[in-house]
């Protein structure tokens, strides 16, 4: 293996955000161990050292610390994810203000390797631009599915000599010793020339579909009229997208002839071991349009592993049914180009993989595959079956793996046995490998599902085996919809959190609470005439961080939310709906008539007691709320707010929110798109009536007037009458629309 020995200081940045999750940071940290392999470690050579970077920067070793290559990489090996936001200018500054921690001060050539998705939710090119005027060399390798524009702009001129890809290791290890031969270290080996070729870089995107035009409700600062017009209306898909770009391999010669690598797939030419000399690949600066160069859609593009139980518990009749429901259900969703890498494991008291993920790429042989199963018998341990299948069931994308892409990686468990050995624990180890497990099982098995889930909208039940067929479609939906967050779409939508920052709940579980209200709004679109969030945050009062109208862009609620502070007093729910009720779903504070509102109160169910009626009065005013507990609390109390086992959800711990977020949202949406009554809640102020008509509503004022009763009649003056006719509640818009207050099909009396 070709390596650098010249005198240089190397510093690796590894981005620990939670963009870039467990499993891919693990292999991050393979590769940067794969990285050390190019480079000759040693006191008076090649010095490493190390900082992950999330929401804060953290020195993980020094350069000065280890020096030799054994030491380096088993420190890289110990290192733990961090997770938080990321922050990649915020690294960036800290090495401008610190330096290379532990290097020799500039005395020999410094080089930079930053290990990230490139998705930085902070500025990065100025710092970026800071350091190289440092002269400092700064390479960018792309993790995951990057986002290759960010990654040059932090990569040194020329780009396609600093920005690599960390899918495959050996290819960008050795495109690392190639760029540093051409300035720091010794000149290449004998024989061996850079060639190019052209090559793809890959990346996933969420994209904006147009879907059609809806009514939407128009709100205002402004006392108005109620006004609807047409408002576009979109759903969201992952798309694959792929960049035109031109790599460069390092080609050495054998004896007069070119050997290119084993990896170098796109040679024509006889590929022959070479084993001095690795490839390297890099990324060209001639990206196309994102849409110019979409080539799939990414709707259902996974590695799909099903894991089958094969225990006595389920029988043979059992294990046979699955058996059938597994080749029905690829038969109805594999065509001739299926994205799909699909493979299958049995278990029971040990753990078996007939077939690899991706062994097969045709319909044919896969289920010829399937054909050939066998059950097994023997007992049941479910929980020492996802834990085996965390660990080595994605032979093609393993963290101690070269990879070329990285799929979401799903896990679809079937069973129709209990457990006899804990699941909870290996569930959850999986779930941090970033697999996302689906289970299909009878329905007294749910409760089993949903502990292995993490996420009850993830667990399929069926009644009988015929229901098991029938579920073939919601199976392919769980699937396909994994990263795919969707929101309420264009359905408009007041919703307000109540988050809980009292003593009980502590400061470390507030973090927990505000990271779930970040997370939740990120589904939405946040704008005027679609969704308008409100945030109250509550102890022994309730504090109003941001109102309906406060933020219309998703990045200004996300900051607000930061922003707001931990109280630790005591806790009144009931004071917090109160003053929701009366100071933010209220015409004044941006509510909009004819809009549904929702409350999400977030607690750990402690000092309910007087919630019960402010909840009530919230519903008899047209106001849904939603209660979701963390930790052990009295029902009884709880159901009295939430009205509703349907409104009430009940979570073990703080770390578990996460897995609730989607079945949260889905719940508020169907909300969103229930009829309303433009009435309730009343849209008059100061004590004005509020009367329906057919489609629109009036307000009847006793001394105020204007369109929702917000201006007082002075004295001595005449006053003009308070009731507004219906017909000055429609309005033409340029467009030559004509807005109207509420279609009569929407409303509902009460």
């Amino acid at each position: 293996v070709m390596q650098c020995s010249a005198s240089l200081d190397v510093l690796f940045l590894l981005d620990g955000s939670y963009s870039i999750g467990k499993g891919s940071f693990e292999r991050s940290k393979h590769f940067a161990g794969k990285l050390c392999d190019a480079l000759d470690i040693h006191p008076d050579r090649v010095r490493v050292g190390m900082i992950q970077f999330s929401s804060t920067p953290h020195l993980e070793f020094p350069l000065d610390l280890y020096l030799s290559k054994q030491e380096v990489k088993e420190r890289i090996r110990r290192i733990v994810f961090r997770g938080g936001s990321t922050e990649t200018g915020r690294a960036l500054k800290y090495i401008l203000r610190k330096g290379f921690p532990g290097g020799r001060n500039s005395s020999v050539p410094e080089v930079m390797i930053i290990i990230s998705d490139g998705k930085s939710q902070d500025s990065t090119a100025m710092p970026a631009m800071q350091v190289k005027e440092r002269h400092v060399v700064v390479f960018a390798v792309g993790i995951k599915f990057p986002r290759w524009e960010e990654l040059h702009t932090l990569a040194s001129e020329p780009t396609e000599q600093h920005v690599l890809f960390a899918g495959d290791t050996n290819d960008a290890a050795n495109g690392l010793y190639s760029t540093l031969t051409g300035s720091v270290c010794s000149a290449s080996a004998p024989g061996c020339k850079v060639e190019s070729h052209p090559c793809e870089r890959r990346t996933l995107e969420t994209v904006k579909e147009l879907a059609g035009n809806y009514v939407c409700w128009k709100g205002s600062k402004q006392p108005n009229a109620v006004r609807a017009s047409l408002c576009p209306f979109y759903r969201w898909k992952r798309v694959l997208i792929k960049h035109p770009s031109r790599c460069f391999r390092t080609v050495c010669s054998v004896t007069g002839h070119d050997v290119p690598s084993p990896h170098h797939r796109a040679s024509s030419r006889p590929q022959q071991r070479c084993p001095a000399c690795l490839c390297c690949c890099h990324a060209y600066d001639e990206m196309l349009s994102p849409f110019s160069a979409l080539k799939l859609s990414l709707e259902c593009s996974v590695d799909l592993l099903f894991l089958m139980d094969s225990s006595a518990g389920v029988t043979l009749e059992g294990f046979l049914r699955y058996k059938a429901f597994l080749k029905r259900f690829l038969q109805a969703v594999m065509g001739q180009d299926s994205p799909m890498n699909v493979g299958v494991a049995q278990y029971n008291n040990t753990v078996m993989i007939p077939i690899e993920v991706g062994q097969y790429k045709d319909a044919f042989s896969l289920m010829k595959s399937i054909d050939a199963l066998n059950f097994s018998g023997g007992g049941t341990l479910t929980g020492r079956a996802l834990q085996y299948i965390a660990q080595h069931g994605f032979r093609s994308t393993p963290v101690f793996a070269d990879v070329q892409d990285e799929l979401p990686r799903v896990v679809v468990l079937l069973t129709d046995s209990k457990s006899q050995d804990p699941v909870a624990e290996a569930a959850k180890y999986a779930r941090d490998q970033d697999l996302s497990l689906i289970a299909v099982g009878s329905s007294f098995m749910r409760a089993e599902l949903t502990e292995v889930t993490g996420n009850p909208k993830k667990t399929i039940a069926y009644l009988d085996p015929q229901d098991l067929f029938n579920r073939i479609p919601e199976l392919q939906r769980r699937i396909c919809s994994v990263d795919n967050p969707e929101g309420c779409q264009a359905q408009s939508l007041d919703l307000a959190f109540a988050v809980d920052a009292s003593a009980g709940v502590g400061l470390e579980s507030f973090l927990w609470l505000k990271g779930f209200v970040r997370s939740s709004c990120s589904h939405f679109s946040i704008n005027r005439d679609v969704t308008q969030i409100a945030l109250v945050i509550y102890g022994s009062k309730a504090h109003t961080m941001f109102a309906l109208d406060t933020h219309t862009s998703n990045s200004a609620v996300l900051q607000a939310i930061d922003r707001a502070p931990f109280l630790g007093d005591s806790a009144s729910a009931g004071r917090a709906l109160l003053h929701i009720y009366g100071d933010v779903m209220t015409v004044q504070k941006g509510a909009r008539p004819g809009v549904n509102k929702v409350v999400v109160v977030l607690t750990n169910g402690g000092s309910m007691e007087d919630a019960a009626a402010p909840a009530q009065q919230l519903r008899d005013n047209g106001i849904l709320v939603f209660v979701v507990v963390i930790g052990d609390a009295q029902r009884d109390t709880l159901l009295k707010v939430a009205g509703s086992p349907n409104y009430l959800i009940h979570i073990s711990s703080y770390e578990d929110l996460q897995y609730y977020k989607d079945l949260i949202i889905e719940r508020i949406c169907e909300e969103a798109k229930s009829p309303v009554n433009l009435c309730k809640p009343n849209p008059c102020m100061n004590q004005g009536v509020c009367i329906l008509g057919s489609g629109s509503y009036r307000c009847e004022c006793h001394g105020w007037e204007g369109p929702h009763c917000e201006s007082r009649v002075l004295r001595g003056d005449s006053p003009r009458s308070p009731v507004l006719p219906f017909h000055s509640h429609v309005q033409q818009s340029s467009s030559g629309l004509q807005n109207f207050s509420i279609a009569s099909r929407h409303t509902r009396q009460h």
